[in-house]
């Protein structure tokens, strides 16, 4: 009885140690490899390998970068009707302690990254001074939060073009830039409406209505640029244009009619619609993109 009352505990411990690195918010990553794809450098071995490791050690920042924001707000999420009981930390499910120690052990693993990829890692460390400035000041910032969240992606992308020594088009950058305003937006017009402004301080000084317009005008953007784009770049890809305006549609409608976008992960693995558009608008392009034959 006492090895099985053991060997749950440790289940849980383990359990909540995982919950705490939020391994399914690691979808963010993928635009790490974006330029990976869009340079056509997924055809060569080599690149592949850099991508995959920048994107490693990037889902690695990140869950610091999570675990850092848990360790801060422990208090006041144990105040929170919802995060007091999902949250590992608030909850109780993880010690300090344990976090302090699983924080340590990322930083580890990025700092052995450092020797591997040094510039990758340069841009890990901007991310994660970014993402500390965000815990402590910019999180409370109205505008600036969103602006925070958006900037974040963006050094994604760019590690993923460090990590293959290739350039970044602009239009990548811009695309990218409203399409992360949009999600951040819509993230908060769901906190406003599922929490309450009394959840999240910055919440008290925005309204569901001008988060609205903040969302229209970044998704209006990112597929305007996204347009752009493809019609001066890669005009094979115009096909993908319709997707990308499904994609908006969609991951509307499940924010407006089924209350999601809190999350834009658990909306993505959630949505088979919106997945299977996403996973289209993939295959289209890796097939534009690979060599036909002689």
């Amino acid at each position: 009885m006492g090895d099985t009352v053991t060997s749950h505990s440790f289940s849980a411990r383990l359990s909540g140690l995982v919950s705490l690195m939020r391994p399914k918010q690691w979808i963010k990553n993928i635009f790490v490899l974006a330029p990976l794809v869009f340079s056509g450098e997924f055809l060569h071995a080599t690149s592949v390998y850099q991508a995959l490791w920048a994107t490693l050690l990037f889902c690695m920042a990140a869950s610091s970068v999570y675990i850092f924001n848990d360790i801060h707000d422990v208090e006041h999420d144990r105040l929170h009707p919802v995060k007091s009981k999902k949250r590992p930390l608030a909850s109780g499910m993880v010690s300090l302690r344990s976090a302090l120690v699983l924080l340590t052990g990322l930083y580890a693993v990025l700092l052995a990254g450092w020797f591997m990829m040094p510039a990758v890692v340069t841009v890990i460390i901007a991310y994660q001074l970014l993402n500390v400035a965000y815990t402590l000041v910019l999180k409370h910032q109205p505008v600036l939060d969103i602006f925070s969240i958006a900037i974040g992606f963006m050094l994604r992308v760019y590690a993923g073009a460090i990590a293959l020594t290739v350039s970044v088009s602009s239009w990548m950058f811009v695309t990218t830039l409203c399409l992360a305003l949009y999600l951040a937006a819509v993230k908060r017009r769901q906190e406003l409406l599922q929490s309450g402004a009394d959840s999240r301080g910055v919440l008290k000084r925005y309204s569901v209505a001008l988060v609205d317009r903040y969302a229209e005008m970044s998704a209006t953007g990112s597929l305007l640029f996204y347009s752009l784009f493809v019609m001066s770049v890669k005009q094979q890809m115009i096909a993908t244009i319709p997707l990308v305006l499904f994609g908006l549609f969609r991951y509307w409608y499940v924010v407006e009619e089924q209350e999601g976008g809190e999350s834009p992960a658990d909306v993505l693995f959630t949505d088979w619609q919106l997945l299977l558009t996403v996973v289209a608008w993939g295959g289209i392009w890796l097939w534009s993109l690979w060599p036909g034959p002689g």
